[in-house]
């Protein structure tokens, strides 16, 4: 590779690297308890706890379920009703005063064996959520996101950068080198290189995860146009529905649609992932992977009976498994110490890349200082 080719290389990775490296910084220090969530929840005792049945306790009905969810907070209705992936004891039910209503929105954890409510988890305050929140969208819903998004691809533009830089570099030394015997500029700047390149591989899945989850809202809203105006197409001009039908046979019928499968979470009629006349019952896998991955099936809320039901497109598959890949939620415990150590080691590739551009500039300007002492002299 030429000079000429060299600094072109070297000038993108200066400038993407400057640009996005403070937002960097700041997913990284907030991604790093996101990865302990649910750790941190049960220290800070936020975290819903199921006191202990027999584990072939049988479940209440649904119905039963919203009567109680209602009954703590009557004149809203239903949006969602959800359980955590591994554990099928506990409701979270989120109501608002209508289907789309994000403000006061409430949610009441409920027993799922014996219809008691066990708390009402605070959706929009507490560490964790303002840790969310800024890793999320600093804050800024949609515009937030998508800026952050940016951020992400230019990491991706810096990484590569780097790649093409580090090869030219290293010509001259060994791999895994660190002057610490010279400048601090120079250790500072073997150990940048070095992290760099171990932190490779997980900065771009890491990175490009990233990206991908910055643009769900626009993904879900664009297969509310493709696929669900597909699935609802039949309702389309009927009047809105004055009184729902019961939750637990609509359950029921999704249940015996995809007997294989279990419960994911359930939208109610008029919500996003919804028509004004559905309940939509998302499926999931039982596998590690296929667990990540949902199934809609609509029923009449009405009627309960089964409407429509299809896998989702590649593009929500994609966003779906792209989401706990970016968290480590993989693999467990090993996983998240794993991802806790690689984000460690970012933020210390990103506070010293700040520092060698500090340095650098300061060196920069002592130097021309000089030269005009020495002109005017």
């Amino acid at each position: 590779m030429n000079t000429a080719s060299l600094r072109r290389w070297a000038w993108i990775h200066k400038w993407s690297s400057l640009v996005c490296t403070i937002f960097m910084l700041l997913l990284c220090l907030t991604g790093l308890p996101l990865i302990f969530h649910h750790e941190i929840g049960h220290l800070l005792g936020t975290e819903v706890e199921a006191p202990e049945m027999a584990a072939d306790t049988p479940r209440v009905s649904m119905d039963k379920v919203m009567e109680v969810a209602k009954a703590r907070h009557p004149g809203l209705v239903g949006m969602f009703a959800s359980q955590e992936e591994d554990d099928d004891r506990v409701w979270f039910v989120t109501l608002s005063s209508t289907p789309t209503s994000e403000t006061g929105m409430k949610q009441v954890a409920i027993d799922a064996r014996t219809g008691e409510a066990l708390a009402e988890p605070k959706l929009d305050e507490g560490f964790m959520y303002i840790m969310f929140k800024l890793h999320v969208d600093l804050f800024a819903g949609l515009p937030g996101m998508l800026f952050l998004g940016f951020m992400g691809i230019l990491l991706i533009v810096a990484i590569i950068s780097g790649v093409v830089l580090y090869g030219p570099f290293m010509k001259k030394l060994k791999f895994g080198t660190v002057r610490d015997q010279r400048s601090s500029r120079l250790k500072w700047l073997d150990l940048h290189n070095l992290l760099g390149i171990v932190t490779l591989s997980w900065l771009l899945i890491v990175g490009a995860t990233g990206v991908i989850n910055t643009w769900a809202d626009l993904l879900v809203k664009y297969w509310q146009y493709d696929q669900m105006a597909e699935m609802i197409a039949p309702y389309k001009g009927k009047p809105p529905l004055t009184e729902l039908g019961s939750l637990q046979k609509a359950v029921d019928a999704a249940i015996a649609l995809e007997p294989s499968m279990k419960m994911g979470f359930i939208a109610f009629p008029g919500t996003t992932f919804s028509s004004p006349h559905h309940y939509g019952i998302f499926m999931r896998g039982t596998e590690p992977l296929t667990s990540r991955l949902f199934k809609p099936v609509l029923v009449d809320a009405k009627t309960s009976e089964v409407t429509d039901s299809r896998v989702l497109p590649w593009y929500l598959t994609t966003l779906l498994v792209s989401q706990p890949l970016h968290f480590g939620d993989y693999g467990g415990r090993p996983m998240q110490i794993l991802w806790a150590i690689l984000d460690l080691m970012t933020i210390v590739v990103l506070g010293s890349g700040l520092y060698l551009w500090f340095v650098r500039r300061k060196t920069n300007e002592a130097r021309m200082e000089k030269l005009i002492q020495a002109h005017q002299a």
